[in-house]
């Protein structure tokens, strides 16, 4: 008996010894996507992402992974887009000002002012067969347009009232980096300051600069509105954000991945710019609430004499966004 067990357990020792052994499967690496913008969070364009950040993970099973860095936390405003094409980061939210000095200038068509009247003309041109073709000439400089976000319409703030384009005459000014905007300021007789977005505070604060032009959004998310006694609701020019990334990463992504990303986006975009009209309506009523400024609302008569001050403009920049541009984008949106 005791040798019979012997060999039965010498078989099953060498039956055990033939089955293959079991190996896991390697572990599929995750595609991380780093998203850097400049604002905080708690803003439209800070929600935004969160939410482009929350349907990509679950519609992907965290097969693709968003690593969002706002604040500048990465990069100040001149650094991003350098970043992007060297595939340091994969994909931004910039304002639509900083492709003139990347050299496409048609972009800044968005910078003048008074050039659309509400959101809805902004959507039109946005969505429209301009709109794709300005995205479409990021591509020779590596870069790729998804879409357009919106910001909002700007509003002027300083320490001093500002009813009539008169009244910020000699001011120093903050604007984003754009030659419209400085030729809008010159316009005016008052001097652009062109800086980055995360020093703009520290600036108002020490009197460095008297003031700024920025939507509601953009001021009381940065508190502007403890350092600027006055604001002017002029509505004078519209402030907007691509959403990019660094062609070379886009198109090397898997064919499956792309569709659902794209969809991904429409999705946000549509959620970012419903957010961004309640958020700045919101936040001007916050400014105006806080005691700390004096919110002025100007009528259509005080409305038309900025309007009138600023038309010069158009005029100062034509080298750089030609007529027939402009004459084309009111045909689009439907504008005289």
């Amino acid at each position: 008996m005791k040798n019979r067990l012997k060999y039965l357990s010498l078989g099953l020792t060498l039956s055990l010894g033939v089955i293959a052994p079991i190996h896991a499967a390697p572990a599929v690496e995750p595609i991380v996507i780093k998203l850097s913008h400049v604002v905080a969070v708690e803003t439209s364009k800070g929600r935004g992402a969160e939410y482009f950040k929350k349907l990509v993970e679950e519609r992907s099973g965290n097969r693709v992974q968003v690593q969002i860095y706002p604040n500048s936390q990465l990069y100040k405003d001149k650094e991003e887009l350098e970043a992007l094409q060297l595939g340091a980061v994969q994909m931004l939210i910039p304002s639509l000002s900083k492709f003139g000095p990347l050299g496409v200038k048609e972009f800044e068509a968005f910078d003048l002012p008074y050039l659309f009247t509400n959101f809805a003309d902004v959507h039109k041109l946005a969505n429209g067969p301009i709109g794709q073709q300005l995205l479409a000439k990021l591509e020779p400089r590596g870069i790729k347009g998804l879409a357009f976000w919106d910001n909002g319409f700007k509003i002027f703030s300083a320490n001093r009232p500002m009813v009539s384009p008169a009244d910020i005459k000699g001011m120093k000014l903050r604007i984003q980096s754009s030659k419209v905007l400085e030729a809008q300021m010159r316009v005016l007789g008052a001097m652009p300051q062109s800086m980055a977005f995360s020093e703009v505070y520290q600036a108002l604060q020490t009197g460095v600069i008297d003031g700024a032009e920025q939507t509601p959004t953009q001021s009381y998310s940065q508190r502007f509105h403890e350092v600027q006694k006055y604001y002017t609701v002029t509505n004078h020019g519209y402030i907007g954000y691509a959403v990019v990334v660094n062609k070379k990463f886009w198109d090397g992504l898997p064919a499956d991945v792309r569709p659902m990303l794209e969809t991904a986006m429409r999705e946000t975009s549509s959620y970012v710019n419903k957010l961004t009209q309640k958020e700045n309506e919101d936040d001007l009523k916050k400014i105006a609430a806080s005691g700390k400024s004096t919110v002025t609302v100007l009528n259509d008569q005080q409305r038309e004499a900025w309007r009138q001050a600023m038309l010069p403009t158009y005029a100062q920049v034509e080298s750089r966004v030609p007529k027939a541009l402009i004459d084309s984008i009111r045909k689009e949106i439907g504008s005289n």
